[in-house]
């Protein structure tokens, strides 16, 4: 029986595909991604936190537009590829530390700018992730996650879950609008802005960039099979298993 944490799983499944993170069209690119350029604009003397960094993108959009940021991860790999990469982009103003989100190593009311993107999801105690979150940031700062999120109805909601833990066993869980809204709410932050989009995953490239089992691919590819129309349809599954998700980019202050 194994005796691994949350965190030791999530490290064993990114540590070997970090730099396949870094060069991911669906993490360097995005609406999101262009939405989040356009909200920060540009804060000269602010310093901003990515938490949960994975490859690095939304610190490395973020490091002309703030005095600092800091590219924070619970991988070591995922650090020391944003740091080489940091370092090839010519970014003085990018520092990288790690550490789990429900633990923060910064003050009070320290940070300006918060943001997070396509992390919460692998977090063991998001709510408690998003308190630390909360705590570090200064009362009138400004907090911004982005993450796909998971449909109000129950049928669809099972599917999507079965799906990401398949492909990746450190999947704890994509969050209704509903649920974010609350967690939110719970930790302290002001009322949430939601922007939507939708995000068609490329199935070899989405299971090749986590390395995904043979067994787990051959297992997704059945249950995409036997799915209802219902579930068909609302993901857009195509022919060579391709898909189509949800994701939102959630905008408050303090």
């Amino acid at each position: 029986m194994s005796t691994r944490s949350q965190e030791t799983l999530v490290d064993d499944q990114f540590a070997p595909r970090a730099a396949a993170y870094v060069a991911s069209p669906v993490h360097a690119l995005g609406e999101d991604l262009n939405s989040l350029g356009e909200l920060i604009g540009h804060r000269p003397e602010a310093v901003a936190l990515d938490l949960g960094c994975g490859g690095g993108h939304v610190s490395f959009r973020l490091a002309p537009r703030v005095k600092q940021i800091i590219a924070y991860d619970l991988s070591a790999a995922m650090v020391d590829v944003t740091r080489r990469e940091a370092r090839t982009r010519g970014l003085a103003n990018l520092e990288v530390h790690q550490g789990v989100a429900e633990k923060l190593p910064y003050p009070d009311d320290s940070i300006d700018i918060v943001v997070s993107r396509y992390s919460v999801h692998h977090w063991h105690d998001a709510a408690a992730g998003l308190r630390e979150a909360r705590r570090v940031m200064k009362p009138h700062g400004l907090a911004i996650f982005m993450d796909v999120f998971a449909p109000g109805v129950a049928l669809l909601d099972t599917w999507l879950q079965s799906l990401e833990l398949l492909r990746d066993p450190s999947h704890v869980r994509n969050y209704t609008l509903l649920e974010w809204h609350a967690m939110l709410e719970a930790a302290g932050f002001g009322p949430a802005a939601a922007r939507r989009y939708r995000v068609t995953l490329e199935f070899r490239s989405w299971v090749e960039r986590m390395n995904t089992p043979a067994h787990s691919v051959t297992a997704i590819r059945a249950l995409q099979s036997i799915a209802p129309e219902d579930v068909l349809r609302y993901f857009e599954v195509q022919g060579d298993g391709t898909f189509t998700v949800d994701s939102m980019l959630l905008q408050m202050t303090g």
